[in-house]
């Protein structure tokens, strides 16, 4: 998938106007504390009623409709040559 498509405009496009006569707000948008993840909340107000939906911003700078994976402690182990 190419960057235009992963793009805050496309993405409202697609999920929340189906409908050409829905009107589109933003309705908050701010930073998840934890991990200074970016968010909008985008609401559509059409015919069929409203409907709501998150985006969150990744690392490579794309939206996406779910959170990105918060980095995790590992530990990796490795077994030296006697």
């Amino acid at each position: 998938m190419n960057t235009a498509e992963k793009s805050l405009h496309y993405l409202v496009e697609k999920w929340l106007t189906p409908d050409p006569e829905a009107r589109i707000r933003v309705v908050r948008f701010g930073h998840i504390r934890e991990d200074r993840t970016r968010y909008v909340h985008v609401e559509a107000s059409a015919s069929s009623g409203p409907r709501a939906i998150f985006f969150f911003r990744h690392e490579d700078g794309c939206w996406c409709v779910f959170p990105p994976r918060i980095a995790q402690p590992s530990m990796t182990g490795y077994r030296l040559a006697a």
